[in-house]
């Protein structure tokens, strides 16, 4: 009797054991106590990290993250700089300034998105960029990479400044609004802008892909236009190389799942406020050019663009182009 209460204890003591490991493995999913700092702006550029930010809400990644969404890049900008953010998804230009800004403090990671800008027109006269000489543009952003990409646009087609007048609203829904009034005004619009005026306005076409014609005026082998970037602090990226890198492969799965999921994208996009309406949202993504470029294809890409700006406005990238430590 008494060896057989003491297999029953042995037995007990043996489950007990393996259900601890249980609970203790459970635990022990995701890796290291602190969690991943993500900034990103509320555009298209957040749109890559919607199915990443979806996956971490339900613990599915291998470190947990904390993301918080920007309507500007100076707010962005300032976290970084203060260390409350350790990965920051911003415009290419604003990057290389906070690299000069910070003392390269900052190393970019990733390319996350490529050309967004759109010619929204109900006119149909323009067909090229020859069109538009004598004619007036609307666009937001004056002092901007938008503004620094249309006139260089149109100076490598042969427009000087005195060819065409640019008028500058204060955001893309005024010139959304303006289209919507008027078919017959032009405007530079980013996505998803660019499509909610499309769908408000049957009269509106896409006139001219910025994209396109930017890639049209470098030829083969020259800079794509690049939009926007992943940024790291570089104290983290020394510190947790390791998470940068787990960051990098659920970014890259991320964007592959919108882009083959548009469905669910367009419902999380709404749910995170970047686009109104589901059915924008479903025709914009594919616009977007979302992507996860990364290593010497990175650098190769970024590298030429800003030098673009750099010859074009200095301004425009903090005055001097970023060393090659600014490439991860």
């Amino acid at each position: 009797m008494e060896r057989r209460c003491s297999r029953k204890s042995a037995l007990r003591g043996v489950l007990g054991a393996i259900l601890l490991c249980a609970v203790l493995l459970a635990g022990c999913g995701r890796k290291e106590a602190e969690s991943v700092r993500v900034g990103a702006l509320k555009g298209p550029t957040s749109m890559g990290v919607l199915f990443l930010m979806e996956r971490a809400r339900q613990g599915q990644t291998d470190y947990a993250y904390e993301f918080q969404m920007a309507v500007g890049a100076d707010e962005l900008l300032a976290l970084m700089v203060k260390g409350e953010l350790d990965i920051a998804l911003v415009p290419a230009n604003v990057a290389a300034a906070l690299y000069q800004r910070t003392g390269g403090g900052i190393a970019v990671v990733d390319i996350n998105t490529l050309g967004v800008l759109y010619l929204v027109t109900g006119d149909e006269g323009i067909a090229e960029v020859e069109d538009l000489r004598g004619r007036t543009i609307c666009l937001t952003g004056k002092g901007t990479t938008p503004e620094a990409a249309l006139k260089y646009i149109l100076e490598e087609n042969g427009l000087g400044e005195d060819d065409y007048t640019v008028e500058y609203k204060s955001e893309a829904t005024e010139v959304a609004a303006l289209l919507a009034e008027d078919p017959d005004v032009i405007g530079l619009l980013p996505q998803p802008f660019a499509t909610a005026a499309l769908l408000q306005n049957e009269a509106l076409r896409i006139a001219l892909d910025v994209n396109a014609e930017w890639e049209r005026t470098q030829g083969e082998g020259g800079s794509a236009l690049v939009t926007g970037v992943t940024v790291v602090r570089r104290e983290f990226l020394e510190e947790h190389e390791d998470a940068v890198r787990d960051f990098l492969e659920e970014h890259g799965s991320s964007v592959r799942g919108i882009l083959e999921d548009l469905g669910t994208g367009a419902a999380l996009a709404v749910e995170a406020g970047i686009v109104a309406k589901e059915p924008v949202a479903l025709e914009a993504i594919p616009k977007c050019n979302l992507v996860c470029v990364t290593g010497e294809e990175m650098k190769k890409a970024l590298s030429a663009y800003l030098e673009v700006l750099y010859g074009f406005d200095a301004a425009l990238i903090g005055g001097s182009l970023p060393g090659e430590d600014f490439y991860y």
